[in-house]
């Protein structure tokens, strides 16, 4: 079967897990990494334990490392009780025969008494571009023991470079002679030349596009590893603000080369973000469009010490046709392939470019000058093999019939229509395979939901509802070429958000094969929550497929409409809950840089921080608090869940121009910016002022913490003034007590935006308001506290008493113990609730399914989390077409809660990356849920923390990794009875029993695992 992705036949690159010199092979075991299997893996009882998961940048064994003095990290594995390091010794060499003390000879930083093993810095002498550095780590434990087994890992520099220049061997922007924007046909381009040496010791191919490529190296497509094997990544080099800085992408591609006597290196280009109306308004963007360009530089080392690059460069040696099978390509509207017109062999040694034209340079480096050509510092976005969906049904409809269900292999005529159910909406691409005569066309249309006749159906029942996608066509076309033996394509240029996809076609086509290909940079889980309750685990599932689909390349809010952007208030309040489930600190990070460009390129003053980034579209030069609070909320979160301050110092010019920007803005009000958006989508509206005024107070605590933290001392103190002061302003502004009553004027100031059909009015006393009140500690007395606390439960509640004294109410509209935040309200929610003492509330919230509700989503058949709270139900149909995406990851920030409260793992402030971390659970006090078992995998190991209760007896499992250690905070009627064994708790050796108050016994543990019982009262 002939395969119109492309011509590897199976060979792909991967970047290889070797130990060279200079880029020479010597092959070695893997070192593990923060996205490794499983628990940190502790030996048997009583042995001394490992060194694993070695990280340098936060990744494994990783290529194209462009920092100067690299971030080191490890982790202890030990069975042993109180397993801690107390110093630590960093060697680093050239070949991995020279890693010992006496032969180390890049860096040995001797032995440091420190218990820090979470981004030690470099500090030996400078680094080489494009070399590959071996090292290890030596760990002594709390007895001066030397932890055995330690692991060697490698690390490889990129170009250690941003000015396109150095280190790239006269590589330059290319496109083809020519070929004017938006013209029909991706640009191909190849070179071929001669090796120069007689072996091949390592290849590695640098490269970047000013659009999308899909890159070939000797006629195989250029992959990355997964697992055991490789797979494909998608549009490559990702998005950024292109006028500032353009990411490139580093491959090990010796196994393409070796054995070869010629090379040819290869390339698609697609319009990506770089050319498409999803940049419109961006300082880059076009009416026009922009041309595609490609640069890259491949650097081939020889056994006999000499070298080769081929680089992309003006000249008759680089040849390119648009004319191949890509004939559209956009990332709102999807891509058109014509297999007719594929040109076998084109990407391979050999291939007859007699007809094709030249290249020429492009304009770029003189339009943007100071734009940085910087190595992608995480893992790209790709797709990931084992998250593939196969149909769960197929149904073909034809003329009025009301569908008869199908099975693949499927033949369809011209007039029918088949709608695939994948049984999960994802994010990614289709692939297919079909057999049927030349030039037949076949539409693939994709969409997150059927059409039914509800009100907002826009089809036949059980087509494909499309509505919501706007102005996006989102649709993947084929022509085949009529192979006999049948033909496969899986877009590479574009990406799709769905569930099901409609196929029609021209003629008579036999689908053979068809699989929904899941694409994400989240490409490791490091946290589950599971329960015994269906629902919830549902939910759970929901939130993990909403964040895989939109964690690519930028966090964005949707991914199927003509949208898809880095909206910021999504990031900010999710980003938490992003970090407990996935391998995310590069990639925030990463998102943060390009939040810090957009400031500076778009933001009012170029102080605000923006709307969305990259790029402009939908960017005003208004106030948005709480979206653009993500510029400081982003790093705040990275460094508590990593333990790695980099991420502030990197922000720290950008986040105090923000905060000094507000205050020139409204002086000694100590208000805040305004915040158009407010509490997005809520059903009880609070004023966008009072908005802005709580995220201007949340954002100064924040950077007091980050000053303290990273040795700003005086800014510290500066930070909690300011903070103080708005508090006071808060206060006297919002807090009313006239005639004794207490009241939060949270109707002060203007609604937010009203989309659809949420509400036109603000009201007082919003779950919102009271929710963030609480948080900040917005009041002045313990009795205030103990009244706002009562007046959150009661609007929550929402009982007949209630609705009847808050009669203009919206609460009146809505069930008994539901919610009624939005965006900035549902973050907030659950964990305000448990910490001031209504666990009870957050857990009958949590169970809650009328509107609006977590549950509303999963009972009407949500496989990911919605827009809006009430985006469909089965009864009212679907919500407001022109905002309502089925995809949106920001209503499931209530995984943070089932980490930290629900299964009882969270982090303590105090003490950044989980070094030391509270172990809390709070069971569930409607008897709903009676097991959970979590688990996440911080810079230290695998924290687990699960219960279970029977009748009333707690049974209680957790880890605590070495070199950390947790305050236990367990359920119980007695102290006496929580037990180890037959031994209370108290009395098990290294364990430090702290107090009991309010049912709860606290104790200090030590690293180790623990199986508990606790009897309940």
């Amino acid at each position: 079967m002939t395969d119109g992705v492309d011509s590897t036949n199976g060979r792909n690159v991967r970047r290889r897990t070797v130990l060279t010199t200079a880029l020479g092979a010597v092959p070695v075991a893997m070192a593990g990494g923060i996205g490794g299997a499983g628990a940190a893996a502790a030996a048997s009882a009583g042995d001394r334990g490992a060194v694993e998961g070695l990280t340098v940048e936060h990744r494994t064994n990783p290529l194209g490392v462009d920092a100067t003095r690299p971030r080191f990290g490890w982790r202890t594995a030990s069975a042993t009780r109180g397993r801690r390091q107390t110093a630590y010794q960093i060697l680093v060499a050239s070949t991995p025969d020279r890693l010992s003390p006496a032969r180390a000879d890049v860096w040995n930083s001797g032995r440091v008494a420190s218990a820090d093993s979470v981004a030690v810095p470099y500090g030996g002498r400078e680094l080489r571009p494009s070399t590959r550095y071996h090292w290890t780590v030596r760990v002594w434990d709390e007895n001066g023991r030397a932890v055995p087994g330690t692991p060697a890992a490698h690390f490889e520099t990129a170009l250690l470079s941003t000015d396109g220049v150095t280190g790239w061997d006269g590589a330059r922007w290319i496109s083809m002679s020519g070929k004017a924007p938006n013209t029909a046909g991706a640009p191909l381009l190849r070179r071929q030349a001669e090796l120069t040496g007689r072996r091949v010791r390592a290849a590695r191919l640098y490269v970047s596009a000013l659009g999308v490529y899909d890159a070939y190296v000797n006629g195989h497509r250029v992959a990355v590893p997964h697992g055991r094997g490789t797979t494909h990544e998608l549009l490559t080099p990702g998005w950024t603000n292109y006028d500032a800085r353009v990411s490139y992408l580093t491959y090990d591609v010796t196994a393409l080369v070796a054995g070869e006597r010629q090379v040819t290196l290869a390339a698609v280009l697609g319009n990506g973000w770089y050319n498409s109306r999803v940049s419109e308004g961006s300082s880059y963007y076009s009416p026009d469009g922009n041309r595609l360009a490609l640069k890259a530089r491949l650097l081939i080392r020889y056994t006999d010490g000499s070298t080769q690059t081929v680089v992309t460069e003006p000249g008759a040696d680089w040849k390119a046709t648009d004319t191949g099978p890509y004939r559209a390509d956009d990332i709102y509207d999807g891509q058109t392939y014509d297999a007719r017109k594929e040109l076998p062999g084109w990407t391979a040694n050999g291939f007859d470019t007699a007809g094709w034209s030249g290249v020429e340079e492009h304009g770029f480096t003189t339009k943007f000058p100071d734009s940085r050509l910087v190595a992608y510092p995480g893992e790209s976005a790709r797709l990931i093999p084992e998250w593939d969906r196969a149909p769960q049904s197929i149904t073909v409809y034809s003329g009025g019939s009301s569908g008869k269900a199908a099975t693949l292999p499927l033949t369809l005529r011209s007039g029918e229509t088949a709608v695939i159910d994948l049984g999960q909406n994802l994010v990614g691409v289709p692939r297919y395979s079909l057999r049927g005569p030349e030039g037949a066309q076949v539409t693939f249309a994709p969409g997150e939901m059927l059409n039914d006749d509800s009100a907002g159906a826009h089809g036949p029942v059980g087509s494909v509802y499309r509505a919501n996608l706007r102005s996006a066509k989102a649709t993947s076309t084929y022509l085949l070429k009529g192979a006999p033996g049948g033909e496969s394509h899986q877009d590479s240029l574009t990406f799709y958000g769905f569930r099901y996809v409609s196929v029609t076609t021209t003629d008579t086509v036999t689908l053979t094969g068809f699989t929904g290909r899941v694409a994400t940079s989240a490409v490791r889980d490091i946290g589950t929550v599971t329960t015994d309750d269906a629902d919830v685990n549902q939910l759970i599932s929901n939130v993990r497929w909403g964040q895989r689909g939109n964690y690519l390349w930028v966090p964005t809010d949707c991914p199927q409409r003509d949208e898809r952007l880095g909206w910021t208030g999504d990031t900010q309040l999710f980003s938490n809950t992003g970090l407990y489930n996935a391998d995310a600190v590069n990639f925030l990070s990463h998102f943060e840089e390009s939040l810090i460009d957009s400031q500076r390129i778009y933001g009012q003053d170029g102080a605000q921080f923006t709307w969305v980034a990259p790029g402009n579209r939908y960017n005003h030069p208004v106030p948005a608090s709480g979206w653009a609070d993500c510029g400081v909320v982003v790093p705040w979160t990275v460094w508590q869940m990593s333990g790695d301050p980099t991420v502030i110092d990197r922000s720290w010019a950008a986040m105090t121009r923000y905060l000094d920007w507000i205050h020139r803005r409204t002086g000694d009000t100590y208000a805040g910016q305004g915040a158009i958006f407010g509490d997005w989508l809520a059903f009880q509206n609070t004023g966008t002022q009072f908005m802005s005024d709580v995220y201007y107070g949340y954002s100064a605590r924040l950077m007091a913490d980050m000053a303290r933290a990273t040795g700003r001392t005086a800014e510290g103190r500066a930070y909690d003034d300011l903070f103080a002061r708005i508090k006071r302003a808060f206060i006297a502004k919002y807090l009313s007590t006239e005639n004794g009553t207490l009241t939060v004027r949270s109707s002060l100031g203007d609604p937010p935006p009203t989309p659809g059909d949420t509400p036109t009015k603000t009201e007082d006393n919003t779950q919102t308001a009271l929710l963030w009140i609480l948080k900040l500690g917005f009041h002045e007395t313990e009795a205030q506290r103990r009244q706002l606390v009562t007046m959150l439960a009661e609007n929550i509640g929402n009982d007949a008493a209630y609705k009847a004294a808050h009669p203009d109410s919206t609460r009146v509209d809505h069930a008994e113990n539901t919610l009624s935040v939005g965006f900035l309200g549902v973050n907030v929610l659950a964990p305000v609730l448990t910490d001031v003492g209504h666990a009870d509330l957050a857990y009958q919230l949590l169970h809650q399914d009328a509107m609006p509700s977590w549950l509303f989503s999963v009972k009407n058949g949500a496989t990911t989390v919605w827009e809006r709270w009430n985006s469909y139900s089965k009864d009212d149909g679907f919500g407001p077409v022109a905002m309502n995406s089925f995809n949106h990851y920001s209503y499931g920030a209530i995984m943070e809660w089932m980490y930290e409260s629900m299964a009882g793992i969270a982090k303590d402030p105090a003490h950044p990356g989980f070094r030391h971390f509270f172990l809390r659970p709070h069971l569930d006090p409607t008897g709903r849920i009676t097991r959970v078992a979590g688990s996440h995998l911080s810079p230290y190991g695998e924290i687990a923390s699960q219960w279970t209760v029977e009748g009333r007896e707690l049974t209680y499992r957790a880890t605590v990794p070495a070199n950390s250690t947790a305050t236990l905070r367990l359920p119980t009627s007695d102290p006496d009875t929580v037990r180890e064994g037959r031994t209370p708790l108290s009395r098990v050796r290294g364990v430090e029993y702290l107090d009991f108050a309010d049912g709860t016994a606290s104790y200090r543990l030590p690293s180790g695992r623990y199986e508990l019982t606790s009897a309940l009262g």
